[in-house]
């Protein structure tokens, strides 16, 4: 049995989900003589593959029956839906490249919040009467504003690294007409996870039916992240086998390889942990269950930019440059508040 709607409570856990994806990648900076393909294939295969067994063995009640009933089509959909989410990955890490981070997460996170949000609405014929709703003009208000503020956040970050990094940038790949294409690319493609949750959502039916409550998301991810982690598998295998780094996995250099796949892991974990929380939102939205992912995305850039500012990051930067990110980090916030509102307003009253 699922829990009534509660969109507050519901926006926690994407919070919480959310803190955990802008935390994943801090353990990276433990592993040592690692080239990058060897820990990204670790990490992945800790969140994509091993982790998702291991929750849903844990939270879904008759696990094996769930997938035996589970409808074929639902779980072959989620899995090549997932498949395509990793090109989309894949994109992203090329885009920084020429970009660099800060104009490649705005840009991308952007248009992956925007269209994994809008495009299911649009497609099921429901954005007309999800406007006419109490609450939708709120929710679709919200979404909008959230990709706004992650392009003023990504415009912060850009001339933040040109403050602070002269040098690197007079020396660096920058190069928007290779990078721009590379990043709408991957802004389309990981927009597409949204969909593939979406398509496993008869196969999370089914463990609802046999228990799992609002654990029943996570059975989705059986399928959603074997298929990410199916193309990630193949990139990393291309890069190891054109690298000649396949020893790595048995040896570091002269460094700790336990710490190395310990810190792997780690990271691995905490990006799983955020699609752990989502789906413990996501059942809790109500009516707007399709503006998840656009919660998630925003709160994601809202956090990843706080815990920048809260290091210091942005102290050395102009005025100008700080004013910047303080709007964004207020429009964020606005968006978030819309997007919760919306929800709110749409939800029954408590009995």
């Amino acid at each position: 049995m699922t829990s009534d709607p509660s969109p507050i409570l519901g926006t926690l856990f994407h919070t919480v989900g959310a803190a955990s994806a802008a935390l994943c990648y801090a353990p990276q900076r433990f592993v040592k003589n690692w080239k990058w393909q060897t820990y990204w294939l670790v990490q992945a295969a800790a969140c994509w593959l091993v982790l998702p067994w291991i929750f849903a063995a844990a939270t879904i009640p008759q696990l094996g029956t769930v997938l035996t009933e589970a409808p074929t089509a639902a779980m072959l959909k989620s899995y090549l839906l997932g498949a395509i989410y990793g090109v989309g990955g894949i994109a992203f890490g090329a885009a920084i490249r020429y970009l660099g981070f800060s104009l490649t997460y705005a840009i991308a996170i952007g248009l992956s919040c925007v269209l994994g949000t809008l495009i299911p609405p649009i497609v099921a014929g429901k954005l007309g009467e999800t406007l006419s709703n109490t609450g939708g003009a709120y929710v679709i208000g919200g979404v909008l504003l959230g990709a706004l503020a992650t392009l003023i956040t990504g415009l912060a970050g850009f001339r933040k690294e040109r403050e602070q990094s002269t040098e690197a940038a007079a020396s660096s790949t920058f190069n928007p007409r290779l990078g721009l294409p590379i990043v709408v690319l991957a802004g389309v493609l990981s927009a597409v996870f949204s969909f593939s949750l979406a398509a496993g959502q008869p196969v999370a039916d089914v463990a609802a039916k046999y228990g799992a409550g609002n654990f029943q998301g996570n059975v989705i991810y059986l399928f959603s992240h074997s298929g990410a982690f199916t193309t990630t598998l193949f990139y990393c295998l291309w890069l190891i086998s054109r690298d000649k780094s396949l020893g790595e996995f048995s040896s570091a250099g002269g460094a700790n390889l336990a710490l190395n796949y310990a810190f792997s892991a780690l990271t691995g974990l905490l990006w799983y942990l955020q699609f752990f929380f989502y789906g413990l939102g996501h059942v809790r939205m109500g009516e707007f269950k399709f503006s998840s992912w656009a919660i998630h995305m925003i709160i994601l850039i809202l956090l990843s930019c706080g815990f920048g500012v809260a290091i210091g990051e942005w102290k050395s930067c102009r005025p100008s440059t700080k004013f910047i990110v303080a709007a964004a980090i207020a429009l964020l916030f606005a968006a978030v508040g819309l997007l919760t509102y919306g929800n709110y307003l749409a939800a029954p009253p408590a009995a």
